[in-house]
């Protein structure tokens, strides 16, 4: 097996006396690990945690890119907060980054092997490193008061390419170090996909230079006549390259040809009678469209397209596409279609709601499967993609229940089992596993306005859904998850993580 041009080595710090220590007994195969990784086998020992940790990057002649070295950074950061400090001496964390020993090898792979003297995570790609990395740290965060870690081996992969998380930041506002926040619990659960919904009705949230009115007034307010709030592009482009070190990918949505209320209040021209309307804080949806066939909305889209393309460095741009009530089939076709070539222009692909799929569509576009099962279909018809979004399952602004105050019920109570039991296989007909590209939580701000309202929703459930996301589906389990994530939640209460108590967490394991 060829070892690429990388060997990053850290040592922990042993400390005490040479005589060495009575090791308990493990079994690392009851270790509470969210998502369940592919194979686990356990050796019964362990690895004593001590207190001090050197980091040293031994490169051969190429040495660790730039980036390589950010995520080392970033690993020493969060293996510091969970009491692992700098010491001169120790036994040995190495981090190798390995060619694949097979063309058909996930992209995704990793190998964590721990051992009495030597803990070793092997990847073969950047990815790969991250996703071990959050299984060691997982391990180190759920070990309680023990000094030790279970030994064995666990190698893993990702059953599908993208595991997504949608934050509406339109109907409500979250500034930067709200998301940040987020993307730092999507990393720990293994969610690769940061979808931003940057634009609806009620605000639009990002800076467009050409248009700058869209921030300065269609950004000026929110869902219940708040301040609202955006991001100016250089914030924009803090936020991609944080998630980018976590090897999460940021997409971008705007939403169109409907849902631009607060477009349409800044720029009259991109309304058929060419007045401006009124900025909207309510809830209702469908009401709203560009006009379709004026020149000018081509250009706004251009210009839009053309800058946010420069500013984000994943493969996706999301048209949205969603419940456009206003336009006949004809019309919201020929929209969808040239959006899509203005998109591909720019080097970028189409996502957008499943609707998207009633218009013909490039090639690598994918389609959100939300509501419309005859949309997937259609997609799959003429090979585009399919993620995963059922309503019913994966809307995590879903109430868990008809007691609990914070989000909406039009689709579904979706407690912890329900966005745990369901596998996007066999779901609609004739989408297959092969038609699939993963499966995404979003979360719409209607009711939600801080952080504290965002984790509310978001855990238990993001858990669950990182699971159906990376497990392959004869692996879950329920009964088994609901015992991990109880564990889990033990770790939210110690990190003042705002969780819903969910009944199933304190069930007894079947």
């Amino acid at each position: 097996m060829r070892i690429l041009p990388l060997l990053v080595l850290l040592l922990l710090g042993c400390g005490g006396e040479a005589t060495a220590p009575e090791l308990p007994e493990t079994d690392l195969s009851q270790a509470a690990i969210i998502p369940l990784p592919y194979k686990v086998t356990a050796t019964n020992s362990a690895f004593l945690l001590d207190e001090g940790i050197l980091m040293k990057i031994q490169a051969k002649p190429n040495g660790p890119s730039g980036e390589l070295e950010n995520f080392i950074s970033l690993l020493g950061e969060q293996l510091a907060e969970q009491g692992i400090t700098r010491a001169e001496t120790g036994r040995s964390l190495q981090l190798i980054l390995e060619a694949p020993n097979s063309p058909m090898a996930h992209s995704d792979w990793y190998q964590l092997d721990i051992e009495e003297e030597a803990i070793t995570l092997r990847a073969n790609s950047q990815a790969g490193l991250s996703s071990g990395s959050q299984t060691l740290l997982q391990l180190l965060a759920l070990r309680g008061e023990n000094n030790y870690l279970a030994t064995g081996t666990i190698e893993d992969h990702a059953r599908f390419v993208h595991r997504g998380f949608m934050l509406d930041v339109s109907r409500h506002f979250f500034g930067l170090e709200t998301v940040k926040k987020i993307i730092d619990y999507l990393a720990f659960y293994k969610i690769n996909r940061l979808h931003l919904h940057l634009s609806d009705d009620q605000g639009w949230r990002l800076e467009i230079k050409s248009f700058p009115n869209l921030t300065e007034h269609g950004g000026s307010t929110e869902v219940g006549g708040g301040p609202g709030g955006f991001y100016t592009q250089a914030e924009y482009r803090e936020l991609v390259e944080y998630a980018r070190i976590r090897q999460i990918m940021v997409i971008p949505e705007f939403d169109m040809p409907g849902h631009t209320n607060a477009a349409l209040a800044s720029y009259p021209d991109l309304n058929c009678d060419g007045k401006a309307r009124e900025l909207y804080t309510g809830t209702e949806v469908g009401f709203s469209s560009f006009c379709i066939h004026s020149e000018f909305t081509y250009h706004f889209v251009d210009s839009l397209i053309r800058e946010v393309a420069a500013i984000t460095t994943g493969s996706f741009i999301h048209i949205g596409g969603d419940e456009v009530h206003t336009l006949s089939a004809e019309d919201y076709a020929y929209f969808i279609e040239r959006v899509a070539g203005i998109v591909q222009d720019y080097g970028k692909q189409v996502m957008g709601w499943d609707e998207i799929a009633q218009a013909d569509l490039p090639p690598g576009s994918v389609a959100q499967y939300w509501n419309f099962a005859e949309n997937a279909q259609a997609a799959v018809a003429q090979d585009v993609q399919v993620l995963f979004s059922p309503a019913t399952r994966a809307y995590l602004d879903m109430k868990y229940d008809s007691t609990t105050e914070l989000g909406l019920a039009w689709a579904a109570y979706i407690e912890l089992e329900d966005a745990y039991d369901w596998d996007p296989v066999g779901m609609v007909e004739g989408v297959e596993e092969q038609h699939i590209i993963g499966v995404e939580a979003p979360l719409w701000a209607e009711t939600i306005e801080e952080l504290a309202d965002i984790e509310y929703l978001l855990f238990p459930r993001l858990a669950a859904i990182a699971e159906v996301g990376w497990t392959s589906a004869g692996r879950k389990d329920w009964s088994d998850f609901k015992g991990r994530a109880k564990a889990h939640s033990d770790w939210w209460s110690s990190r003042d993580i705002n969780y819903y108590p969910s009944p199933n967490l304190e069930a007894e394991a079947d």
